[in-house]
């Protein structure tokens, strides 16, 4: 296997991370709760908002976005992910018509299943000519 060739451990990952981005993209809150790990803590750091710690405050600020039209317009690119034994790591752009973030998503091994347990998302600087703003994915 040369360098640059994707195992299927590193493709399940990444199939993880576009599922939780076809649900935020969908407004699928159900979808979205599906992603989060139900035996681990977890946490989100949204663009603009304070940490937010624990299943209830995660799923609850999700479900506002997701009510409030979630991002539809939204794609997310470059995504690379890196593995470790049970848990694993996206770094990715969100690319929105207002502009750019870059995002990190953790995942660990719940169940024989990729789950999320941290999603942070915040201004790319480098983003070129892209417009930066002050918004919330």
């Amino acid at each position: 296997m040369g360098f640059d060739s994707m195992t299927e451990r590193e493709q399940s990952v990444l199939d993880a991370n576009q599922s939780f981005y076809d649900a935020f993209t969908g407004n699928d809150y159900a979808a979205m709760e599906g992603l989060w790990a139900a035996d681990h803590e977890i946490a989100v750091i949204h663009p603009g908002w304070p940490p937010l710690h624990g299943r209830r405050a995660v799923l609850d600020s999700w479900r506002r976005m997701l009510d409030g039209g979630g991002s539809n317009n939204m794609r997310c690119t470059e995504a690379r992910a890196y593995l470790g034994d049970a848990m694993a790591f996206v770094v990715c752009h969100e690319i929105f018509p207002e502009g750019e973030l870059v995002a990190t998503n953790v995942f660990v091994l719940e169940a024989g299943e990729w789950r999320m347990v941290h999603h942070h998302a915040g201004p790319n600087t480098s983003a070129g000519t892209r417009q930066q703003t002050d918004f919330v994915h």
